[in-house]
């Protein structure tokens, strides 16, 4: 017979436990079970999401495409960055288009000449008075017509100056069957430079096939160049027919005598040689006006 409390006895009573200390030691706990959907912290040590961590130094993101580079945020505010800059750039791109830093125009070289609504104003008449000639004075109905006559307009791409002026020699019979006009324009060219056509539009008239033909010569001493243009005479006409042309920068200044003297008057018509300088003369008091008045 087993003896009570023989563990080889199977009939024995269990005996009870002692009771546990309740400000004993705690049992350890049982370790966790590592989550397999757990975000891992990013290995620089940052505090995810391309923030560094409190209290440790942050470490500069590659940028995107180099080695190391990790998607994110931070590609992201690299992007951002590049971004505004390109808006930035955009911006000051149009602002200086529209102030026209990258105009492809050149910039017009009026050389100091100004637009006048009356060129007939700015024109000297000295020359042709010294020679003894003056504005004709009309009677009748054509005294209405005025004399001399003056018109211009401003346009985008230049400005034109006109003025006409029909005049008489002094002594000259009411008898004598004459005409003699200067003509004048001035021509401010604000979008194209007429250097490089001007000298050829006055060769030209060296080919045009025209009783007695033309002459032209250079000018020395007006504006950046100029050109005489004269029509032959032929024998004993009174006619005379010269132009005078100037360019100065973007102006342009052209002065033209037309006059005829019948055979049988009481007058005598003025030769090509004596017409050129009365305009070369008019021409440089003419342009010296231009520049200085700025009349409107």
């Amino acid at each position: 017979m087993s003896i009570s409390g023989d563990p080889n006895n199977p009939y024995a009573q269990p005996q009870p436990q002692p009771q546990s200390n309740p400000y004993g030691q705690l049992p350890a706990p049982a370790p966790a079970q590592q989550n397999p959907y757990a975000q891992q912290p990013p290995s620089h040590g940052g505090g995810g999401y391309g923030y560094p961590a409190v209290g440790t130094p942050s470490t500069p993101l590659a940028a995107p495409g180099s080695p190391g580079a990790a998607p994110g945020r931070g590609a992201s505010g690299w992007l951002w960055a590049v971004g505004g800059a390109v808006a930035a750039s955009a911006v000051w791109a149009s602002v200086m288009f529209a102030a026209g830093a990258f105009s492809s125009e050149p910039s017009p070289d009026l050389a100091g000449y100004s637009y006048t609504s009356d060129l007939c104003a700015a024109t000297s008449l000295t020359a042709f008075k010294d020679a003894h000639y003056k504005p004709k004075q009309y009677t009748g109905t054509a005294s209405k017509d005025p004399n001399p006559r003056h018109s211009g307009a401003q346009e985008k791409s230049m400005d034109t100056m006109w003025c006409d002026i029909s005049m008489e020699q002094e002594k000259a019979s009411s008898s004598d069957y004459s005409s003699t006009f200067v003509y004048s324009t001035a021509t401010l060219h604000k979008k194209t430079d007429p250097e490089p056509e001007f000298a050829d539009g006055y060769r030209a008239y060296e080919k045009q096939d025209v009783s007695g033909g033309y002459t032209v010569e250079p000018v020395a001493g007006l504006g950046d160049e100029a050109f005489l243009v004269t029509r032959k005479e032929n024998g004993s006409s009174g006619s005379s027919y010269v132009i005078l042309g100037v360019r100065d920068g973007w102006m342009t200044y052209q002065s033209t005598w037309s006059s005829y003297t019948s055979t049988s008057g009481s007058t005598k018509q003025p030769s090509s040689t004596e017409v050129a300088t009365m305009l070369k003369s008019s021409a440089t008091e003419t342009l010296k006006q231009l520049r200085t008045s700025g009349a409107r």
